[in-house]
């Protein structure tokens, strides 16, 4: 006994003719379905390619578009000539013209003389489908498809809520339970026959000429009324990606081929001359004989569609530039933002630098130039201090900054006088750590030398914007470590929330802080928010400083470092 093989073919046909050719000169007979809408130029030239082989026919030709009644009735033809031409035949084998076999054709005529009469064929029911795309499990049966849903999609779609809207559904001829599965099969001749000479076929066919893709229901369906063996698999390598699109094996897919131990794949590319070469050379050598376990390389196919859909945390590049909120990680590593703390503190970078072991800048954002540290002039990515650049993309200047220093914590300067496109997408972004000392911008004005009328119209402003900021940061759908306080509550006791922030950003050093940064001077500070509320202006976000001489507790000691007992 042998098996046979119908191909389905539709382009590449002088690749189909060469796996066609290799499956006949091995004894097994081959039926030929040739796409209609190939030209016949193309199907005169595949038929004088095989003329010399006597065990290859070519059936009928139909039309065979994606998701409609055309491949159905293809492989009926096919396989009717099958049975009828070559009754030594046992197994039918469904293939395309794009399918590749993997291993010796003896090793799956033995394999199939074990199991006579079992058929493989992929067949669940719809509820326990998961992979369908397009949201049509169960509807498929009971809706008409009368339009294309490639070349007409509007009219498909609108006649799909048409009848959900008026609750219009067919009618499941008796006896069928609507199952679904893979195209490509390996079915016993007892079975195959049984189907095609069904005394209700007709009926049958009329109404799976109207349910959607029904190259993955027909057989898939019928199979489980007339077989009493069916194994629920496919000896077919057929891989998808996360659209429903097959995947396309190449070249270097090689390996990943071999270690399948499938009887064949598809999808093969027309070009891949190398496994052409390699598995068509009759040469069992590498070739295992062993169970066929697709599953083995499905880890493979879902680190390789997560990549795709995901990529890497926080890279954008050309190749791959995700949609909004579509990222894996909208930055690559954790960062520190700092609001208020250069305002406060002299020489804070410096400080923190030293304190935490990583590279702290100065403004990022400022309107001037970019704050390198080290007041450098360009930066890892080629990045450059130039603040029209940056804010051409501010996004795609932080993501570059984090993605090129990855491996390195990066810290920098903010505050209300800065650049706030980003302020939405730090907020969102799960690595980033915020603190802000919301009103720490009124020290810089409290020691400019400066009309008062000018300070107090630039103090509103920046309020303003930092509260603007402040609302942000406390929505419900913010990402990011944030931690605020006012600045009263900061002068107060600032070497808890500065070891707080140092342990996050260097948790491995475990040291307690023993100085802090020197602060600004801050004598007169209160009579100077005092003015402002004088002159009109309320500033809010300090908190309680009193409009007397006396300061918060620790703000009067600028001359010394805070020290730890």
């Amino acid at each position: 006994m042998s098996v046979g093989f119908l191909m389905l073919c539709h382009t590449a046909l002088d690749r189909a003719a060469q796996v066609a050719r290799h499956w006949a000169t091995q004894g097994c007979p081959v039926v030929i379905h040739v796409d209609k809408r190939v030209r016949r130029k193309g199907y005169d030239g595949i038929v004088k390619a095989l003329a010399d082989l006597p065990n290859v026919r070519f059936s009928g030709r139909h039309a065979c578009e994606w998701g409609t009644w055309g491949i159905v009735a293809a492989t009926q033809e096919a396989a009717t000539i099958m049975l009828q031409d070559f009754p030594q035949v046992r197994h039918v084998y469904l293939s395309s013209g794009s399918c590749l076999p993997l291993r010796p054709v003896a090793e799956l005529v033995r394999y199939l003389d074990e199991r006579p009469r079992t058929d493989f064929i992929e067949s669940v029911t719809t509820e326990d489908v998961g992979w369908t795309i397009g949201g049509l499990n169960l509807e498929r049966f009971t809706m008409r498809f009368p339009f294309s849903w490639r070349k007409q999609r509007r009219l498909f779609d609108t006649y799909v809520r048409l009848q959900r809207r008026i609750g219009l559904k067919r009618r499941v001829p008796a006896g069928i339970v609507p199952h679904l599965g893979s195209q490509w099969w390996c079915l016993t001749r007892q079975t195959l026959s049984a189907i095609l000479d069904n005394p209700d076929r007709a009926e049958i066919d009329r109404y799976f000429r109207h349910v959607w893709i029904p190259d993955e229901s027909y057989f898939q369906t019928l199979v489980r009324q007339v077989s009493d063996q069916v194994e629920s698999r496919s000896l077919t390598l057929s891989k998808f990606d996360f659209q429903g699109k097959p995947h396309i094996f190449y070249d270097d897919h090689l390996q990943i081929l071999r270690r399948s131990d499938c009887f064949v794949a598809r999808k093969i590319w027309p070009h891949a001359d190398r496994l052409y070469d390699s598995f068509l050379s009759n040469d069992p050598s590498g070739q295992a004989a062993a169970e066929p376990n697709p599953g083995k390389i499905d880890r493979l196919f879902a680190r390789a569609v997560e990549r795709r859909t995901k990529g890497r945390a926080g890279l954008y590049m050309q190749s791959r530039h995700p949609n909004e909120n579509w990222e894996n990680g909208r930055t690559a590593a954790a960062y520190s933002v700092f609001e208020g703390f250069s305002d406060l503190f002299e020489n804070f970078e410096t400080w923190l630098g030293k304190a935490t072991g990583t590279r702290v800048h100065g403004h990022l954002f400022a309107p001037d130039r970019v704050h390198f540290a080290g007041g450098d002039s360009v930066y890892n990515g080629a990045l450059c201090d130039s603040a029209a650049m940056r804010d051409y993309n501010p996004k795609s200047f932080l993501t570059s900054l984090i993605w090129n220093t990855r491996g390195e914590r990066q810290c920098f300067q903010f505050g209300p006088g800065d650049n706030q496109d980003l302020i939405w997408f730090m907020a969102a972004d799960a690595n980033a750590q915020i603190s802000v000392i919301s009103g720490a911008w009124a020290i810089p004005l409290f020691h400019s030398n400066r009309n008062f009328g000018d300070i107090r119209r630039e103090a509103a402003q920046l309020q303003k914007i930092e509260g603007e900021f402040l609302t942000i940061l406390r929505a419900s759908w913010v990402k990011a470590r944030v931690r605020t306080w006012t600045l009263a509550e900061f002068v107060e006791n600032p070497m808890e929330p500065l070891q707080t922030i140092v342990d996050e950003i260097s948790p491995r050093s475990l040291r307690r802080l023993t100085e802090a940064p020197r602060l600004a001077d801050l004598t007169g500070f209160g009579q100077f928010l005092q003015n402002l509320r004088n002159q009109g202006m309320q500033p809010v976000l300090m908190g309680d400083f009193p409009a007397t001489g006396v300061l918060p507790l620790g703000a009067n000691r600028r001359g010394r470092p805070y020290l730890v007992k």
